[in-house]
């Protein structure tokens, strides 16, 4: 098997140090003194705080610089940013940082080293097959006997890389899925794609335990607050003298404390209604992760509402006090929700519910027009969305270079690679 050429991508290396050192794309720094690695934004295009012209600037910036900002590619952040990953991936001269990767924080970044000449390897492509030597030959044989290379038509080779997945296992981090696919096309107008998938790792346990709470009044956030563990309660803590909190309650679960109504609220008999509310949430809500789901139990004076994607029964559903706790997030729907999603697309899961505090709310209400409102959303879940998210972004990359193939068609030849844990793994074939 001969060893193909090295890819020259010393173009995208000085573009890459270049927008790094001008300091015109927020996020996109160096990360480290040396100047050998630098932080590049990493921020999922699917969640709500995501800004495109801050958060996929650099990604934009690439599809431009290459000329591929076409009509079709205007306003598609979620394509940029696979562009960018996949020339960063493929080219010999960068080397991802996983260690070093913030991808669980408010503005997540991944981190490449720029690898030194020395340590970079050679592409070694799979040998074609022998159909393909033949017609190769007949096709030589009738050109000129000269010996000059220049005459000879050469397989055109292209590195590229997509993330894939082959298997239904959760995982917490997009990392712990790594593949990478060579590209080969030839005179014969075929793309042939070798595509490696390294086995996901299971997510530590406990992975799965952990909140994101964002507290609004009256449509406004005021607090925002993640936990992490089984366990939270959100409760009220006035500053006047109140009996004792019981112990058990008070030692086992975290606290959330709503605060006080901020002045930015406008002033009217919502604002003092707001406050009147506020005392009777004193013992507060407490929620408990389980395998089976999220549970909430109410012990305050104040009525709570809640709303979810997996509720059962039409109508208003009120979580009542001191009784048993009420399922308000079903694990087990969720991941048969992910499972159709990663395998037709449309709508993807909600991953979080809705508390209101004192008045009545139903899923065709605003939330945004009642006094207290709690929003709950699983990291760990957000996450699963999210990598699932990524596989059919590759999927399509992968239609979009069938229909460069006159063919309409690509080869994928699959070849798990095993996990440092697994040993006698199989390969497969697409």
């Amino acid at each position: 098997m001969a060893a193909g050429r090295m890819r020259s991508t010393r173009r995208l290396r000085s573009w890459i140090v270049e927008q790094v050192s001008s300091g015109k794309y927020p996020g996109l720094v160096w990360d480290d003194e040396a100047k050998t690695m630098f932080r590049i934004p990493w921020k999922h295009a699917g969640k709500q705080d995501f800004r495109k012209d801050e958060d996929a600037a650099i990604f934009k910036a690439w599809a431009e610089f290459k000329g591929k900002l076409t009509d079709e590619g205007q306003d598609n952040p979620a394509a940029w940013k696979t562009r960018l990953r996949c020339a960063l991936n493929k080219s010999p001269e960068f080397k991802e940082v996983m260690e070093r990767a913030q991808l669980d924080i408010s503005e997540p970044y991944k981190v490449y080293r720029l690898v030194p000449i020395s340590e970079q390897g050679v592409v070694v492509p799979e040998k074609k097959s022998r159909e393909k030597t033949s017609r190769r030959s007949k096709r030589r044989r009738s050109e000129s006997d000269s010996e000059d290379d220049s005459q000879v038509k050469q397989i055109k080779r292209e590195e590229a890389t997509s993330q894939l997945c082959v298997e239904d296992t959760p995982v917490q981090r997009e990392e712990t899925t790594q593949c990478t696919a060579f590209i080969q096309t030839d005179s014969v107008d075929e793309i042939r794609l070798d595509v490696r998938i390294e086995e996901s790792v299971a997510a530590p346990v406990g992975a799965q335990d952990s909140f994101n709470v964002a507290v609004h009044y009256l449509g406004q956030e005021v607090l925002r607050r993640q936990i992490q563990g089984t366990d939270v309660r959100i409760t009220y803590l006035p500053s006047s003298p109140v009996p004792p909190t019981p112990a058990i309650l008070k030692a086992r679960f975290p606290r959330i404390p709503l605060p006080e109504p901020p002045s930015t609220l406008p002033a009217g008999p919502e604002l003092q209604a707001l406050f009147t509310l506020l005392p009777f949430m004193e013992r507060g809500v407490v929620l408990t992760s389980t395998p089976q789901g999220v549970y909430g139990k109410r012990f305050c004076q104040g009525r709570v509402f809640w709303t979810g994607p997996h509720t059962t029964t039409p109508g208003l559903h009120k979580m009542e006090r001191n009784t048993e706790p009420v399922l308000l997030f079903n694990k087990e729907i969720f991941k048969q929700q992910l499972d159709l999603f990663r395998s037709n697309g449309g709508q993807p899961p909600e991953c979080g519910f809705t508390l209101c505090f004192g008045e009545e709310l139903s899923n065709s209400e605003d939330p945004s027009r009642k006094l207290i409102i709690v929003q709950i959303t699983l990291p760990w879940e957000e996450q699963q969305v999210q990598n699932a998210q990524s596989i059919l972004e590759s999927i399509t990359i992968l239609q979009s270079l069938a229909s460069q193939s006159p063919l309409g068609e690509i080869t994928l030849n699959l070849v798990t690679v095993p996990s440092p844990t697994s040993e006698g793994i199989g390969c497969g074939t697409l």
